[in-house]
């Protein structure tokens, strides 16, 4: 947040000079402690979201890839007029602790072409997939295993913290 204060500041301000970035600094500073004391934010969370920023960016490069991916299979299957579509109902139960990791997975897989969530629950994900062969492989996706790595890297301490 402070770095964002910042940042806005800057942007704000539409040109650079020692005096701006020094009272840029200054107010983002007692921004950040105005936030810190009265809105429940604290360094520790700031911390925990810039760790999560870099995973977080790998993630949205791997959704996009696996848009496009799924893209061209679901134009294969509808090209396809000898092959027959069979959809399927999925229960996925990924190991994600946190309900915003969660709701990140169940939102990745239906934005990706061919499949969407149908439910979201505390240990299972039910998913429709318009054919069987969109469903391989559902159960180890990489957008588990990267969400598993973006929960580990969330935690200070042992902690569990939130954004």
């Amino acid at each position: 947040m402070l770095a964002a204060f910042f940042i806005v500041w800057i942007i704000f301000n539409g040109r650079i000079t020692l005096e701006i970035l020094a009272f840029g600094a200054v107010i983002s500073l007692v921004m950040f402690c105005f936030i810190c004391k009265y809105m429940n934010y604290s360094p520790q969370k700031e911390w925990t979201l810039y760790r999560r920023i870099l995973p977080f960016c790998g993630y949205l490069f791997l959704l996009i890839k696996e848009i496009i991916i799924a893209n061209f299979a679901v134009f294969k299957l509808i090209l396809n007029c000898n092959e027959v579509i069979e959809p399927i109902i999925v229960h996925i139960r990924p190991e994600l602790k946190s309900e915003f990791c969660r709701v990140i997975l169940a939102n990745s897989i239906t934005l990706t072409p061919g499949t969407i969530t149908v439910f979201i629950g505390e240990e299972e994900l039910i998913v429709h997939c318009l054919d069987k062969s969109l469903a391989e492989g559902m159960e180890q996706s990489q957008f588990i295993k990267m969400l598993q790595k973006i929960e580990e890297g969330g935690k200070s301490h042992g902690t569990d913290s939130k954004i």
